[in-house]
């Protein structure tokens, strides 16, 4: 596509915003919705059940959008399996069920509503000309559609009742309706007849043989570690000091990510790609030095930070993909991306940060010092490993650009050596 009219950016953001509206309403209420219903023993579980999700089903349906489907077909379907699942998650919990078939039932839902974001991302992505400039502005539709989500439950004061829920789903119906008026994209034409492991989608591996996409792949695994915490936790800590409506207050993370996410055409061309991961990074690490002083302003200035950190390194990753890999790998390039961040990033984070809490967690309360300054010190540790892992530099499968700040490729991702 050679030009993007105004009408299209609307129609792209929008599709990023009904998708990331439908993710937050589940998302940020999940841990005080458990904890008001008696849940609260299964919510790391229940998080952790979208990270097992990342690490299957974002690549099968990425191979198949990349080779038998349209992507957007894809979504249609996707969409609608995750309502239907999201309204019986709702009236499991709603009822009193078992914790055990709750569990069940959000687990089928995360398999579902998974690999949404990384084909809506790729979808995008096939439809823009110049992805570091025109992608961010199309993706803070996102970000505007997390923080009307939360607001909306908020308004609804659902933040500890199941209406959530199906407002979540009543938002999948919403994308479902959304999907037919967006063009279809058809997959790349292929000759080939793929193995088990290509239609699984396990063939996107080789893109860790390149050290850059290694360093920037493994780094994005290792930040969502600690990451994990912020939704699960930060609204406990939240209700500890005494604030209300915690799914609105959350929405401040977003407040940063809207400005990162209009700032990213200018950091491209100025900066080298590698400094704005840093800064990503090091805005995380300075999120969770702030909520560990627990203080209400010092709380609220570390949920600000969160979305400057997770635009500057999250969403550039995402731009060094799609500058970095040929269309033919478009979707399961950023279903990697999904499985490593969403899957094993956030298995190992909501698993292990849940297990943090409960050590830092007495009979007289939360050391809400030692937790979030022991996660603090996680990122240092990520923060060193990508800059002694990382080079950005050119290494014969790729070409810099004018201004030297981004890489693109010459060669196919099947050819990189």
């Amino acid at each position: 596509m050679k030009n993007v009219r105004w009408s299209e950016y609307g129609e792209l953001a929008a599709l990023f915003l009904i998708q990331s509206m439908a993710t937050g309403i589940w998302m940020v209420p999940l841990s005080v919705v458990f904890k008001a219903h008696h849940l609260e023993g299964i919510a790391p579980y229940a998080f952790a059940t979208s990270a097992l999700a990342a690490l299957v089903s974002p690549l099968i349906f990425g191979a198949m959008a990349d080779r038998h489907a349209s992507p957007v077909a894809v979504l249609r379907g996707l969409a609608v399996a995750s309502a239907a699942t999201m309204s019986l998650a709702a009236w499991s919990i709603k009822s009193g069920a078992s914790p055990g078939l709750v569990l069940l039932l959000v687990q089928i839902y995360a398999l579902c509503a998974a690999p949404t974001g990384s084909i809506v991302s790729a979808i995008v992505f096939s439809r823009l000309q110049n992805s570091e400039r025109q992608f961010g502005p199309i993706r803070a539709g996102a970000t505007v559609g997390w923080m009307a989500g939360c607001w909306l439950v908020s308004a609804l004061n659902a933040d500890t009742s199941t209406l959530s829920e199906y407002t979540c789903a009543a938002t999948w119906l919403a994308l479902v309706a959304f999907t037919f008026l967006v063009p279809s994209v058809p997959p790349p034409k292929s000759t080939e007849h793929p193995t088990l492991l290509q239609r699984l989608g396990w063939d996107a591996v080789v893109l860790l043989k390149n050290r850059d996409h290694r360093a920037v792949f493994i780094t994005a695994a290792l930040f969502s570690v600690p990451l994990a915490a912020f939704y699960p936790f930060t609204p406990l800590h939240l209700q500890q000091l005494g604030f209300r409506h915690t799914s609105a207050w959350m929405t401040l993370a977003q407040t940063t990510e809207l400005i990162a996410m209009f700032s990213l055409a200018g950091l491209f061309l100025r900066w080298r790609l590698k400094w704005i991961f840093i800064t990503g990074l090091s805005c995380g690490l300075l999120r969770f030095a702030l909520c560990a002083v627990n203080g209400k302003v010092w709380l609220l200035a570390g949920t600000s930070l969160h979305g400057l950190s997770f635009t500057l390194y999250f969403v550039s990753a995402q731009i060094y993909i799609n500058e970095r890999v040929g269309p033919e790998w478009r979707v399961r390039a950023q279903a990697m991306m999904a499985l490593m961040t969403n899957g094993v990033g956030n298995l190992v984070g909501y698993l292990g940060t849940g297990w943090w809490f409960n050590a830092c967690t007495q009979t007289g309360g939360t050391q809400w010092q030692l937790f979030w300054g022991g996660l603090a010190l996680l990122i240092v540790f990520v923060l060193i490993y990508f800059l002694t892992a990382y080079h950005g530099k050119y290494s014969g499968t790729t070409r810099p650009q004018m201004d030297g700040s981004v890489m693109k490729p010459t060669l196919p991702l099947g050819e990189i050596p």
